[in-house]
């Protein structure tokens, strides 16, 4: 696992939280941002994943 698949998925980890202390507090702005920070993570996960298979190939 490299350094992108471990910030991906603590950005999308602390998104879920962010989103779901919004639907708590009945913030949309809160939720939105939540959800932004979730989709940032999953598109940083899968570069993470895309670059660990490149760096496999060369191997």
């Amino acid at each position: 696992m490299n350094k992108n698949q471990v910030a991906g998925a603590v950005k999308d980890a602390a998104g879920k939280v962010q989103q779901k202390v919004g639907e708590a507090v009945n913030s949309p702005e809160q939720q939105a941002k939540g959800i932004a920070k979730q989709v940032e993570g999953k598109t940083q996960k899968a570069a993470g994943h895309v670059q660990e298979a490149v760096q496999d190939t060369n191997k």
